[in-house]
């Protein structure tokens, strides 16, 4: 492509993406089609001959664009939303031409320490102390599995060179985390070599937080049968609810009985850059390692996840190999050294540019518009006898119930109106299960979303209601 075509063919990739943005509120949060529908809109086989751009954002439009989910658009209030800002979009645009791979610091000087500089932003915008560092990796579910692998080789002699299997000289590992913390720790626990039967799920309270008292009595349980305590997962923000364990409590637990923290803040953890929500965090800063997903609220666009932790050695440990090829005189960090990944995409940029070009004023004020139309929505839910609040609401998340006619079935009827409410296609909202009952919960966190799209949320939900009681 001659340099004339290209800059013709990114302006028409720009006024497509233009063109997009300004019709997405009009379209349906979730697609109108059923399995096998938008495969069977392609090509059985690849083209043998190029196309102009013009025949593929063509085909784009009418073939793809339908079948997506849109996680941008202002009606999005499911799960946690990962939408992006106009700096995360430029910023992923560029790395894909300047297509860096950090893997050693000599693939790419600038990558590696530009990766770094962006964590030591983001350590410093939530409070961390200095003794943190870290990495960027794609999703929390990696950053937690690669914490539980240097919390395991810490706990296990030899873990790394004679692995688990078979060994007589050590009992099973266990993890211990609430009852409301998120899948991905009992993945990781089944991909460590723990097993599921090794994976405590510690009882939580009224509001839905860890029980310290009952983390404890597990803890002393397992060692007195023989089993290695590993890890604990403290949850801030849990996907759920997005309750709050009690990290200062559970931190002095794992102080004194010699076990590695792990704080999932993959959602929440950017609101510790408001004073007004420390006190949510208080202790995640005597944690061995921590997560949280700038593609999550801090509306980076997916994938960006940052583990930190205190020391780097130790997270060195489980899985540092260089073959002989990669060897290198050069004097830098290679970050490859920490989790699985060899090859490591530029995500660094994002950050850098969404810094720069929003401010952390503009990243903390997002993040309290979020937190008030929350409030402002749990107000509505407790003031209209139709519905109630399910669990407290210290960030973006609100999650309730609708309180059916007499002689309704509650879950069937919650499960009913959520279905309503998202054949509406004007918004999205997700479920859960808080103590045992159907939940449905509206997050809060899309960087287009405003007053308006949570307003018209209320009003669908009211107005669903409304038609299924009639009926």
């Amino acid at each position: 492509m001659s340099g004339n075509g290209f800059l013709d063919d990114a302006a028409r990739a720009a006024r497509w993406i233009a063109s997009y943005r300004e019709s997405m509120a009009s379209l349906p949060v979730l697609p109108r089609v059923k399995p096998g529908d938008v495969a069977a809109g392609l090509p059985e086989k690849p083209p043998e001959k190029p196309v102009p751009l013009e025949s593929v954002l063509s085909d784009l439009e009418d073939v793809i664009v339908p079948g997506l989910t849109h996680w941008n658009h202002p009606g999005f209030f499911a799960y946690f939303c990962s939408s992006s800002t106009d700096a995360g979009v430029l910023a992923e645009f560029l790395a894909a031409e300047l297509n860096q791979n950090a893997m050693l610091w000599r693939t790419s000087p600038a990558g590696t320490e530009l990766e770094q500089r962006m964590v030591d932003w983001v350590r410093r915008f939530v409070g961390l102390p200095d003794a943190f560092d870290g990495l960027i990796l794609d999703t929390a579910s990696s950053s937690s599995f690669t914490a539980l692998l240097a919390a395991r080789e810490q706990a296990v002699p030899d873990v790394r060179q004679r692995g688990l299997a078979g060994r007589r000289d050590v009992g099973p590992c266990v993890l211990y985390l609430s009852a409301e913390a998120h899948s991905s720790m009992d993945k990781a626990a089944m991909a460590a070599g723990f097993g599921l039967d090794q994976v405590r799920h510690i009882p939580v309270d009224e509001n839905l937080r860890m029980v310290p008292a009952a983390l404890e009595s597990a803890i002393r349980a397992d060692r007195d049968a023989g089993l290695i305590p590993v890890m604990v997962c403290a949850t801030i923000g849990t996907t759920s609810t997005t309750s709050v364990d009690p990290v200062r409590d559970i931190s002095e637990i794992c102080e004194r009985m010699g076990i590695w923290l792990h704080v999932d803040a993959a959602y929440a953890g950017p609101a510790a850059a408001l004073p007004e929500k420390r006190e949510e965090f208080e202790g995640w800063e005597r944690a061995d390692t921590i997560v949280l997903n700038p593609h999550k609220w801090m509306s980076t666009p997916i994938d960006c996840s940052i583990l930190l932790f205190r020391d780097a050695a130790a997270m060195r440990r489980p899985l540092a190999l260089t073959p002989e090829y990669l060897r290198s005189d050069e004097d830098g960090s290679n970050l490859m050294d920490i989790g699985l990944s060899l090859g490591r995409r530029f995500r660094a940029l994002k950050l850098w540019f969404q810094f720069r070009m929003e401010g952390a004023e503009g990243l903390r004020e997002r993040l309290r518009r979020h937190i008030a139309l929350a409030g402002e929505l749990a107000g509505w839910i407790e003031a209209d006898a139709r519905f109630e609040v399910l669990a407290p609401h210290p960030f973006s998340l609100v999650v309730f119930q609708a309180v059916p006619p007499r002689g309704a079935d509650p879950d069937e009827w919650n499960r009913r109106l959520l279905e309503a409410v998202n054949r509406d296609g004007r918004v999205f909202l997700s479920h859960t299960a808080v103590g045992g009952r159907f939940a449905l919960r509206l997050a809060v966190g899309s960087a287009r979303g405003t007053e308006a799209s949570v307003i018209e949320a209320w009003h669908i939900l009211k107005d669903q209601y409304d038609q299924m009681a009639a009926d």
